[in-house]
């Protein structure tokens, strides 16, 4: 039976990975060996492997994350051709996204003003809103926002209350790679609603915002910061003085919306100076 199995150094002959790379893909459960000698830890690979060693190695130098490359690998055919597809698409989009930042943050650092997104003004009557808070950074961001509102919705569905208001997410704080928010969800309801587990209950007060609408290709993460950075600008030059930090506000059309369809806003809160604003 062992005759059909290869050692990691064969392994590595014949696809050109290294056994660093092929024990971390073991670990990462990607390519674990058939078999290993439990007195030695000699580690024993099957045939059939190789090829799947090779189609790893492409993935990676495609630069897709090894946390995706076991679910677009294990379907097979077409269906990981159509995986591969959509990952693409999304790396695209992302450097499209990248691009216009790198082109914002030129014009900041060479002291030039850089375009600036349309912005209006709006009041916003208080509210009570449900909310979870968390310290997350860039790479957690999106799962964040999604569980909180679905653990926040939960609730309101199980107490037969109602969502009274587009949902919003305040950042007490800058998340990036290195840098932790803290991130709010806030999900605003007009009925009497208990705190629950991590989900709080509070007021928010009536105040006035500075905003700027988004179509669905600008949600992603990196556009949002220029965005974040073009609103606090505007009421600087404005005179406003900027209370906290800067919100999302998320429309129920987030996720289906068309291209160019408007899903959310980026604003700030102020207060103006006497005649100001």
């Amino acid at each position: 039976m062992h005759g059909d199995l290869i050692g990691i150094g064969e392994l590595a002959a014949r696809t050109g990975l290294s056994h660093k790379a092929l024990r971390l893909y073991g670990e990462r459960g990607l390519l674990a060996p058939a078999r290993v000698d439990p007195r030695t830890g000699f580690r024993r690979y099957g045939l059939d492997q190789v090829e799947r060693a090779r189609r790893i190695a492409l993935l990676r130098a495609a630069g897709m994350p090894l946390a995706l490359i076991a679910g677009v690998l294990d379907p097979g055919g077409a269906e990981s051709v159509r995986l591969l597809d959509a990952y693409w698409r999304r790396e695209q989009s992302v450097h499209a996204a990248r691009r216009e930042a790198v082109g914002y943050a030129r014009e900041v650092l060479a002291g030039r003003k850089p375009r600036m997104y349309e912005m209006a003004e709006r009041e916003v009557p208080e509210q009570k809103v449900l909310f979870i808070r968390r310290h997350v950074t860039a790479e957690g961001l999106l799962d964040f926002l999604g569980e909180a509102t679905e653990t926040i919705f939960a609730h309101l569905r199980s107490t037969g209350a109602c969502l009274s208001g587009p949902l919003f997410a305040v950042y007490h704080g800058i998340v990036s790679d290195d840098s932790d928010g803290p991130v709010e969800v806030c999900v605003p309801t007009t009925d009497s609603v208990e705190p629950v587990g991590e989900i709080g209950v509070r007021v928010e007060p009536a105040h006035r915002e500075a905003y700027t609408e988004l179509g669905k290709k600008d949600r992603d993460f990196v556009t949002m910061v220029g965005v974040h950075d073009a609103v606090i600008t505007w009421m600087r030059e404005q005179g406003y003085t900027r209370i906290g930090t800067t919100r999302e506000v998320y429309y129920p059309n987030w996720e289906t919306a068309e291209e160019g369809e408007h899903v959310a806003d980026v604003a700030g809160v102020f207060t103006a100076a006497d005649g100001a604003g």
